[in-house]
């Protein structure tokens, strides 16, 4: 059977009308109720008609869907843009403070939605929605609904708290879930509405009354959300490189306070064979190439676990509180310097250790604590501690 160009054309097009229409039969937002997609076309200063048919209001959201949620970059000022980089860690390119094109195509470079995941975060927005609520915000939340929430009563549970009981909340109040309304926000004062805003570089509403303020903090979570994971994720590989920091360094100050019999104590424990006659520069060489045994069975076992306990509590602590890095401010640092002095201490009293012992344990946690300091000043761009 032979087929003419203009039916292979015609065929070609049906191919294509028909993915076309399979992809927007799929698209998250036709499971939508239609105040919902209302909602979401007020909330982008989409107009449309009233009333209007369903049909016509998710072509609407179709055709704004991609500017809005895909690339919400398209539509944001110098300000906004730069406000971005930074938020990613990096420097704004010198030269492009002002220009519009070449700040876009910087925030593009490092842009992490897609059409697949933004899809798939509108699919279920309790997963992402309150990452970037304060703290009180989310016991508010869970104060007013009556969530429980287990102790020990902090951030990662108030969010699992709420994450959890999102649903059962929204049916018990005989509202929508999957483009939230108002009544999401019911606790939030317009001040924390305002702050919100200005904490991340968005211009609060002329005049700025509630629906505008809920509005523009709805049309801007999911970006909010994406930005306190990758603060999360930079703060976590520095904690992650500073402990290894803090352990290298515990590792030395122990061999600087041991005597040449300590070290030969300890290497015969650990079945490291010490040549005749090794003098302290040897002794001290033979035990970094087998420092990995400097936490395990030596004479100062108990300053070693201490340490690393002062190491793995702060970098837990400061990956807890990461969460929504962005609304922590300085208390991050002030956790981890607290975290690894608490163990610190105990090192030192754990088992009688001689005082030169203490102070190497303590001068240890001292420069681990300042690593996370400097840590936490890298990725959030605050003044160290």
């Amino acid at each position: 059977m032979k087929f003419s160009f203009a039916s292979t054309l015609v065929l070609a097009l049906a191919a294509e009308n028909v993915v076309a229409s399979s992809w927007f039969s799929k698209a998250v937002y036709n499971t939508w109720h239609e105040n919902e997609l209302e909602r979401w076309l007020s909330d982008h200063n989409v107009p449309y008609p009233t009333p209007a048919d369903r049909k016509d209001l998710q072509n609407l959201v179709k055709s704004n869907w991609k500017s809005a949620v895909e690339s919400p970059y398209v539509n944001w000022d110098a300000t906004r843009l730069q406000k971005q980089i930074q938020s990613q860690g990096a420097q704004v390119k010198k030269g492009t403070e002002k220009n519009k094109n070449a700040l876009q195509d910087q925030v593009k470079s490092t842009w992490q939605d897609t059409e697949g995941s933004a899809s798939t975060a509108y699919g279920d927005v309790r997963n992402w929605i309150f990452d970037s609520w304060t703290d009180s915000a989310l016991k508010s939340f869970c104060d007013k609904h009556s969530i429980p929430v287990p102790q020990p009563r902090r951030r990662d549970q108030y969010l699992k708290a709420a994450r959890e009981n999102y649903q059962s909340v929204a049916n018990k109040l005989g509202e929508t879930a999957a483009y939230p309304g108002n009544w999401l926000y019911e606790t939030w004062s317009d001040s924390d509405a305002k702050s919100w805003l200005d904490e991340r570089g968005i211009p609060v509403p002329q005049p700025g009354n509630r629906d505008k303020l809920i509005a523009s903090i709805r049309r801007n979570a999911r970006v909010a959300s994406l930005n306190s994971q990758s603060v999360a994720n930079r703060a976590q590989s520095s904690v992650s490189s500073s402990a290894k920091s803090a352990k290298e360094t515990l590792s030395d100050s122990l061999l600087d306070s041991w005597s040449d019999s300590q070290i030969k104590e300890w290497a015969d424990k650990n079945g490291i064979k010490v040549p005749q006659g090794s003098n302290r520069n040897e002794l001290v060489a033979l035990a970094r190439k087998h420092s990995a045994k400097l936490t395990g069975d030596n004479v100062s076992d108990e300053a070693a676990s201490a340490m690393g306990a002062a190491t793995s509590s702060a970098g837990n602590q400061y990956s807890k509180a990461t969460d929504s890095a962005s609304t922590q401010g300085n208390g991050l640092a002030d956790q981890a310097y607290s975290y690894f002095w608490h163990y610190a201490s105990e090192a030192q009293v754990a088992v009688g250790l001689k005082t030169d012992l203490a102070s190497s344990a303590s001068r240890s946690a001292y420069s681990a604590s300042k690593s996370a300091s400097s840590a936490y000043a890298k990725v959030t761009g605050n003044q160290e501690l």
